[in-house]
């Protein structure tokens, strides 16, 4: 496959490579956020104890061209067994960078499908992709695919966690087109900042309303259903009773963020997409 610096740029100017740039800068905006209850940050490791913000660079850095390539045969209208082929390869450079550790699986099935479909609406439209028209690129383009896709047997634990409590997990939801990402995280993110809130805030307030709603299987693996459901209520409380913007919001989500260590409970789902929803900001700005 030709490298995306190679690719003359679509018709939008939103090039394959910028598509990836956004990519790797949005799990870097993820990453950087503090406080995330029970996720890794640049001062702690939440609640684990084989990662840390090192290990998170590491495979931020070996990512950083799978992006750019699966935007590039989005624009190139792939095939889904070829942006499958292209997720699995991200996998295993992924561990190498980790020494074995799962620190984006979930964000280069996720990020990795949207940026394909980036690439896909840059070339068609002409224009920088809005998350309507990222939706209907996933649909047109892979909808079949991915509805069969949520149909295997899963064989990861987050996966097997969520078939077992009949759960919504990360392959449905991409068959759904990501109807957390784009019904809830997105509007969340824009008018957390169309508030007045600072990007930080924005992203903080957004996790909450991420967490509450999203059937997340790092959560159901962890905690069984009792876990997810307590992270559900905790996040959905801490809305109610005003999110961030509260003088003493950011003193409860510290206050959260200790509770879900001390359950051991890390909302991975949440973060990835979270990751993507700063990521749809960047690229239907332009990036």
């Amino acid at each position: 496959m030709r490298t995306a610096a190679l690719r003359a740029p679509a018709p939008s100017g939103l090039t394959p490579a910028a598509i990836g740039r956004a990519a790797t800068l949005a799990l870097h905006d993820e990453l950087s956020l503090t406080p995330k209850p029970g996720l890794v940050t640049l001062i702690d490791a939440g609640s684990h104890e084989d990662m840390d913000a090192h290990t998170f660079l590491r495979s931020l850095f070996s990512l950083r061209r799978y992006f750019a390539r699966i935007a590039e045969a989005g624009e190139r209208g792939a095939d889904f067994a070829l942006l499958e082929q292209c997720g699995i390869a991200a996998e295993a450079r992924m561990l190498a960078a980790t020494g074995g550790v799962n620190t984006h699986r979930g964000a280069i099935f996720m990020l990795g499908l949207l940026c394909a479909a980036a690439g896909a609406v840059c070339r068609e439209r002409g224009t920088a992709p809005q998350p309507q028209r990222l939706r209907d690129a996933l649909r047109r383009h892979w909808g079949e695919a991915l509805a069969a896709r949520s149909l295997r047997p899963p064989r990861l634990p987050g996966g097997i966690a969520a078939r077992r409590h009949g759960l919504r997990g990360a392959s449905e939801e991409a068959a759904g087109a990501f109807p957390i990402l784009f019904e809830t995280a997105v509007p969340a993110l824009t008018q957390a900042l169309a508030r007045g809130l600072t990007p930080t805030q924005a992203r903080l307030d957004t996790l909450f309303h991420i967490i509450a709603v999203l059937d997340d299987s790092n959560l159901a693996h962890r905690g069984g259903l009792d876990g997810l459901r307590w992270a559900q209520r905790t996040a959905r409380a801490f809305l109610d009773r005003g999110g961030i913007a509260r003088p003493e919001g950011l003193r409860e989500a510290h206050a959260i963020s200790e509770d879900f260590v001390r359950r051991r409970l890390s909302p991975g789902g949440a973060a990835d997409t979270l990751a993507a929803a700063c990521w749809v900001r960047r690229v239907s700005a332009g990036a």
